[in-house]
């Protein structure tokens, strides 16, 4: 280790060394991935580096940093085009759902965020049924609106619609 990659802090009697690093993976407490952090020179050194979550601060490690941060900023927003086609091709589609009703057109029942996973995917959609958000209780005959989290803040609107069968 050179003298610019380390110094130490001495305070009266204790000498506390320090190191910076680049997190590779989230740890608890300490930093998040790709974050440029200064940790002590034991805790870097015995568990940081040789488990895999941090590599030392060099011109290398920076170069890796920077290639990195680069490629997640590419993919992001390739993501987000990916997203944004999608959602305007799920704000043309409108999912009918025939359902049972009483003497005053009271459906029984309602629509679960299950049953409009179900229709999506057999008409070709991949979206997580966790990213299906209801809002309002899909209990009653006509239109409603049902929000699709497709990726960071690019959320659809999908079109429902309740019939009765």
């Amino acid at each position: 280790m050179t003298r610019y990659e380390k110094y130490c802090i001495i305070l009266d009697v204790k000498v506390g060394c320090f190191v910076k690093v680049i997190f590779l993976k989230d740890v608890k407490g300490q930093g998040k991935k790709n974050e440029v952090k200064e940790v002590s020179d034991g805790y870097a050194t015995n568990y940081l580096i040789k488990n895999g979550y941090a590599v030392k601060y060099t011109k290398s490690s920076i170069d890796r940093l920077d290639k990195t941060l680069e490629n997640d900023r590419i993919n992001e927003e390739k993501n987000i085009k990916e997203a944004n086609t999608i959602k305007s091709k799920l704000e043309k589609e409108k999912i009918t759902f025939g359902v049972k009703t009483g003497k005053d057109g009271k459906v029984f029942g309602s629509i679960s965020s299950k049953q409009i996973h179900e229709k999506l995917t057999s008409m070709g959609y991949d979206i997580d049924k966790k990213r299906i958000m209801i809002n309002e209780n899909l209990s009653n005959l006509g239109i409603s609106y049902v929000d699709i989290e497709l990726y960071k803040k690019v959320v659809a609107k999908l079109k429902i619609e309740l019939i009765t069968k």
